[in-house]
């Protein structure tokens, strides 16, 4: 980090469009984050004390909300900090660690839906051998390697952007992200480009996985009835947050590699957090209102806390 110890601090220049609403935004931004907490933490903790859910597909899903947990941390109390803030800036190795935690969070969402993807066409495609290959200590292992293949990638981004040489600390955006790092620096940025070139292959090689078990999976559901009815439950919630991560994650990309700097600053904002926002609310929300054994024991949870309080209130 010796070549980059002329910069301290970055600025964040993406503020500049929020001057008029701080305190709606607060309030929004504080509400969402509320939401993500509760849902996600609701669904975490129905999984963990519901015998009946310690199966693989609950389990992955359970993953999922602790990724949205850990993803939103990383965004939302700087953000709501810099809001109430006249200034807003970050230090050099706090913006380092938001770019770890926020896309590091992005890559283990994919890595997960590729698992559950494949959950789904075992158990839908190769049901007699379900429980051979979908084992406790086979699940363990996947869980186990789609946090840390994640976690390794984003070390390595982070490696390459903390070796630049930067010219400048002005970020026009809301928050710290890769490449807005990168286009600061003063010299070659070749290696940055090729790394994150060869990382976001391997993560598009993961949509093409799941294409190709989605594939074999309608194959599959078509031929019974009962298939199309698996399908149906618990296939379609998967592919709503597939297609919700990866359309907030393309706008991400595209825009900060492409973007015009002749769109309206108000519109920019959105488009760089939106994949921020929908995804860790959607996600838990999709999958608690389809999938029937997470919705009749949210619900029966629900109810007897609610006569529970009932009681409590009548003694």
């Amino acid at each position: 980090m010796s070549n980059t110890s002329s910069v301290v601090l970055f600025s964040l220049s993406g503020f500049s469009a929020t001057a008029n609403y701080k305190s709606t935004l607060v309030f929004l931004i504080l509400l969402c984050y509320f939401l993500i907490l509760v849902i996600n933490l609701s669904l975490i903790l129905t999984i963990i004390f519901d015998p009946n859910l310690h199966e693989p597909m609950y389990v992955f899903l359970c993953n999922l909300c602790i990724n949205g947990i850990y993803g939103a941390a990383g965004f939302y109390p700087k953000f709501v900090y810099d809001l109430l803030s006249d200034k807003q800036v970050i230090s050099y190795r706090g913006c380092l660690l938001q770019v770890f935690v926020v896309y590091s969070n992005s890559k283990i969402d994919y890595s997960i839906l590729v698992l559950m993807a494949y959950d789904r066409y075992v158990a839908i495609c190769r049901p007699l051998e379900y429980h051979s290959v979908m084992s406790v200590r086979r699940t363990a292992v996947l869980i186990v390697f789609s946090w840390l293949v994640p976690l390794f990638c984003e070390v390595m981004l982070t490696a390459f952007t903390s070796s630049l040489k930067l010219c400048g600390s002005h970020i026009n955006k809301l928050y710290c992200e890769n490449w807005s790092i990168v286009k600061l620096a003063c010299g070659s940025t070749k290696a940055n480009n090729i790394v994150g070139l060869v990382i976001i292959s391997f993560y598009c090689g993961h949509v093409i996985l799941i294409a190709c078990s989605y594939i074999h999976l309608l194959k599959s559901a078509v031929k019974s009835r009962e298939g199309r009815r698996k399908f149906t439950q618990t296939c379609v919630p998967h592919l709503l947050c597939l297609l919700n991560i990866t359309t907030a994650l393309l706008f991400d990309i595209m825009y900060s590699r492409y973007g015009s700097v002749s769109v309206p600053q108000n519109v920019r904002n959105f488009m760089a957090i939106q994949f921020l926002i929908i995804p860790p609310i959607t996600n838990p929300v999709i999958y608690g209102v389809i999938l029937t054994k997470i919705r009749n024991r949210v619900i029966y949870l629900f109810v007897t806390a609610s006569e529970r309080f009932k009681l409590s209130t009548k003694v």
